[in-house]
């Protein structure tokens, strides 16, 4: 799905998403659910091949399909949110082929319809949906035209219920109680902070979470009026996220790095997002690293090796 549309630049605080639907059977006709996934999740779309089911495995599984020498998952999203759709949707669907956390893994979708692009800025968490409507399933809510209304999944809450992503052993003993000082942690997932706090905290920081750019942005302001410009000496490292609604990673690290007052603190980003392209943004967004969720031996000397640059 590369070079869609133009090249997003970095800090532009924009994505690109994929737009698909998955139709819903209701008492009184069929109700069109509108989705979106992350260009940069997205290799290619497919129809659907003939798949080898996978016995013991839950029902939303359709089984496994040889892509170019990959054996690849495939997940029918509807039935994994508890959707009854209608039959005949179920004989012409697509199949999102999608790569993150280091995973190849399809989605089963109605269709695929576009991509659009969207400001973060315009992305309402998760917080905002009714919790009765499938809101443990979404991570951001946004509105497009004739006043619909677009929802990102979660769709690597897929990959955890299927084991198929499992953090590596959380053993730092090389590193454990080694630092101080204070860590500026970002991420949309109250799951994430809690391994990445957790991690850090094995090493001796002191850890400050924030949910999104925007308040990442008021928390280094609140930092600064406590500590002025002493901040840089005790705010040892920033670990962000990249997709967070209000505002994202690369832009949240744009502006922090042309801040005088902040543009000394390193920035290590840890995302979902396994693709080159999203490394070399958050290269030039300033970032001193670029991690993929969630290998905690690398997390751990990557931090290592960027704290004590910074230090010396």
């Amino acid at each position: 799905m590369k070079g869609q549309g133009d090249v997003l630049k970095v800090g532009s605080n924009e994505m690109e998403l994929v737009d698909f639907r998955i139709f819903k059977r209701e008492s009184d006709g069929i109700y069109e659910g509108i989705y979106g996934i992350n260009v940069a999740k997205v290799r290619e779309i497919i129809r659907l091949p003939m798949l080898t089911e996978l016995p013991g495995t839950p029902s939303f599984i359709e089984g496994i399909f040889d892509l170019r020498g990959v054996v690849i998952p495939v997940v029918n999203l509807a039935k994994w949110m508890g959707i009854e759709a209608p039959e005949e949707m179920e004989r012409n669907t697509r199949v999102i082929i999608t790569e993150f956390n280091n995973i190849q893994i399809g989605f089963v979708v109605h269709e695929a319809r576009r991509i659009r692009r969207i400001n973060w800025k315009d992305i309402e968490p998760a917080s905002f949906i009714d919790s009765s409507v499938d809101g443990s399933k979404v991570t951001g809510v946004t509105r497009i035209e004739d006043d619909s209304v677009l929802l990102i999944l979660d769709l690597e809450s897929v990959v955890q219920e299927l084991g198929l992503y499992q953090p590596a052993s959380t053993t730092v003993n090389e590193h454990q109680s080694l630092f101080e000082g204070l860590v500026l942690l970002l991420d949309d997932s109250s799951t994430a902070r809690r391994i990445l706090k957790e991690a850090l905290e094995l090493m001796g920081f002191s850890v400050i979470e924030g949910t999104d750019g925007q308040q990442g942005l008021e928390i280094l302001e609140d930092l600064y009026a406590l500590h002025g410009d002493a901040l840089s000496s005790k705010l040892r490292l920033i670990a962000s996220d990249i997709e967070m609604p209000r505002m994202d990673g690369f832009h949240f690290a744009a502006r922090v790095k042309e801040d005088p007052r902040f543009k000394m603190i390193p920035i290590v980003f840890n995302s979902s997002i396994s693709d080159h392209f999203s490394e070399m943004r958050g290269r030039e967004a300033g970032a001193e690293a670029y991690l993929v969720k969630f290998d905690s031996n690398l997390f751990y000397d990557e931090v290592a090796r960027v704290v004590r640059a910074h230090i010396q």
